[in-house]
This record gives structure tokens, C-alpha cells and sequence, in this order.
């Protein structure tokens, strides 16, 4: 394997390597990699940030932030139908991120639930089709960091600016990736084969739903911080195949988020004002040798908090961000359990007397 090829390997799948290798010096190699790796995604990501930040204001940094988590996800993963649909789609969600939060913001919440879930739902049929390979939480996240930072004015102008720059790049890397894939699949196939009886559907219904419920809900009751809620939930809500254990998501997430909070609050606390600026780019660092949820959430929390410490106090900070996640990943456990009640038991009953009549 050449060293470039290491470099874009997942950390989990780096470190299965480095399990399995005989020899001392390729393990040695694969570590070098995966430390590079890390160094040069946290590199990039300032060199990409920061810029736009300059230009277009920092209130757009969250934009630039999703933008750049998505630009990391269209190299890897495609829309699983043809190219040309995918790159008119993939403008369609930009512009749904763009114009959905903020369309939201001014209108009556029973309102704005409708708009959240219609704007998200449709992300979701358009590119997560294939939820196993994470665009669900990818553009979970990017649609809740947004909801929490609207702008208006000039700002949101400017945004608009930003989000079409955002989509020429992205745009391009997802043409010369994914360009000979699935040519013979259209959009409308996709839409047609939207069928309840099945899994992928009604985990995308369920996770539109949620996903609305919990930012409306953040909004209307001005909770500090309401985007943590919205993580937390939407990272539950995300997971996919069902089979996959939501309590010992729940468990590990919490575990991550407390212990990262707490390391986060001792490591703020040691060093000195200068420094407190580079924890969000140590905690980026960490992340990428981490093939565990439970630390990949742990070292999350570095560049969140360390927004919020000034804002907050870094004890207050760290307590709001534990509080948040428990509150976010309680309440998606509330809509798993009356999505189940309410919608998965009748259409897993429909299939089974379906099978049966077959049979």
C-alpha cells in the first residue's frame, strides 16, 4: 500500500491494519500515516476556515464549517444515482442549508417544524440513500449548526456568497469522484423505491422528524446552547442499520461527552490564557487516531467548548455541554420509542402478513 493510500484510510480501518501487520516497520509506517493524516485534516480545515472567516464574517464560520465537513464526505461517498442528477441535487441541499434555517427563524414555530422537517426530509432522500455510510449525520450536523446561527442583512449575503463558492469545490471533487457512477439510475428511481415497508425509509422519516421536533422545540424555549441538544439527538437518530444498539450509543456518548468535558475543564484550567486557543486544533489532532465513539465524542468536545468558555466560563460551559447531551439523546430516545409505537409496529406488521399471504 503507498503511504498516499494510508493517508485516506479511516482510523479504525489504520488501525485494524497495524493489528494484523507482521511487520514492525510497516506498523510504524501505518502510525506515521495516521498521524499525518490527523495533522493535515486539522491543517486544512484552518487554511479553509479561518480565510472565510476574514472574508465573509465570523458569523459565517458555520457555514464554512459544514461546508468543509461535507467537501470531506463527497470524496468518499456518492448520492447512488447518476452524476447529473447528483450535481443538481447537490446544489438543491446547499441551498436548502442556506435558505431553510433562516426562512425558520422568522416564522411561527408550528410553522417552522413543517419548514425543518420538509427542508431536511428532502436532504435525506437526496443524499442519504445509502444512510450506512454516514451522510445522515453529516448533513445532520450541518443542517443543526446552521439552524443555530442564522444570519440576516448583508451576513446572510454574504453566506449566500460563501455556500456558492462551497458548492464549485465541493461540486468538482464530487464530479471527478463519482462521475462514472451509477449512470443508469435516475433521481425518480430513488424517489420511486421510497417505500415504508422498509428500513432506509422509515429511518429517513424518522430522523426528519426528530431532527424538526428538536429544533423547533430548542427555539421555542431559548435554551442556551439548544445546537447541543440538536447534535446529541440527531448523532442518535442517525444511527443506522436499526440492529445497531441505540442504548449503547446513548451510553457512550454520554461517557465521552463527560469525560471530554471533564479533561476539556482540567487541561483549560493548567495552561495558560495564550495557549487556550489551540485546544480545538489538539482535540482535531486526537480525533483522527480515534476509532471509538465514545473518544471521537470525547475530543469533539475541545473545539465546542472552547467556543463556549468565553461565553460562559469553562465550568459553566463544560456542565451545559454534559446537560445538552443528556437532554438531546434523552429526547431522541422518546421519539425512537413513539416512532416504534406509532409507525414501526404497523408496517412491520403489514410486512409480515404480506409474507404470509405470499406464503
Amino acid at each position: 500500500m503507498r503511504f498516499y493510500d494510508a493517508l485516506q484510510l479511516d482510523p479504525a480501518v489504520l488501525k485494524a491494519k497495524i493489528r494484523t501487520s507482521e511487520s514492525a516497520g510497516e506498523r510504524r509506517r501505518l502510525w506515521i500515516a495516521m498521524a499525518m493524516r490527523s495533522l493535515l485534516i486539522v491543517m486544512f480545515a484552518i487554511l479553509c476556515i479561518s480565510p472565510a472567516a476574514n472574508v465573509f464574517g465570523a458569523e459565517n464560520n458555520p457555514m464554512a464549517v459544514a461546508l468543509f465537513c461535507i467537501l470531506l464526505g463527497v470524496r468518499f461517498v456518492d448520492f447512488n444515482y447518476c452524476i447529473k442528477d447528483s450535481m443538481i441535487n447537490l446544489a438543491i441541499i446547499f441551498l436548502l442549508l442556506l435558505f431553510a434555517p433562516v426562512v425558520a427563524d422568522y416564522v411561527h414555530p408550528l410553522l417552522a417544524v413543517f419548514i425543518h422537517f420538509a427542508a431536511f426530509f428532502a436532504i435525506l432522500i437526496m443524499g442519504a440513500d445509502r444512510p450506512e455510510f454516514g451522510n445522515g449525520g453529516l448533513f445532520g450536523f450541518a443542517y443543526v449548526f446552521l439552524t443555530g446561527n442564522p444570519v440576516t442583512g448583508i451576513l446572510f449575503w454574504k453566506r449566500f456568497a460563501l455556500t456558492g463558492i462551497g458548492y464549485l469545490i465541493c461540486g468538482a471533487i464530487f464530479l471527478a469522484k463519482h462521475r462514472d457512477k451509477n449512470r443508469n439510475i435516475p433521481f425518480r428511481q430513488i424517489i420511486s423505491r421510497f417505500d415504508m415497508s422498509t428500513e432506509k425509509s422509515r429511518w429517513q422519516l424518522r430522523m426528519a422528524l426528530g431532527v424538526s421536533l428538536v429544533l423547533t422545540l430548542g427555539n421555542c424555549l431559548q435554551i442556551q446552547r439548544f445546537m447541543w441538544i440538536g447534535f446529541a439527538c440527531a448523532a442518535l437518530l442517525s444511527t443506522y442499520p436499526y440492529s445497531v444498539s441505540i442504548k449503547q450509543r446513548y451510553l457512550h456518548r454520554v461517557a465521552g461527552v463527560v469525560a471530554g468535558s471533564a479533561l476539556f475543564f482540567v487541561i483549560y484550567q493548567l495552561t495558560p490564557d495564550s495557549l487556550h486557543s489551540m485546544l480545538g486544533p489538539l482535540g482535531g489532532i486526537c480525533l483522527g487516531f480515534c476509532a471509538d465513539y465514545r473518544f471521537k465524542t470525547a475530543f469533539n468536545c475541545f473545539g465546542a467548548l472552547m467556543m463556549a468558555a468565553g461565553l460562559y466560563g469553562v465550568g459553566n460551559a463544560a456542565a451545559l455541554r454534559v446537560v445538552n447531551n443528556v437532554a438531546g439523546l434523552s429526547f431522541a430516545v422518546a421519539v425512537i420509542w413513539l416512532y416504534q409505537k406509532l409507525v414501526e409496529s404497523r408496517f412491520e406488521n403489514r410486512a409480515a402478513d404480506v409474507q404470509e399471504s405470499a406464503g
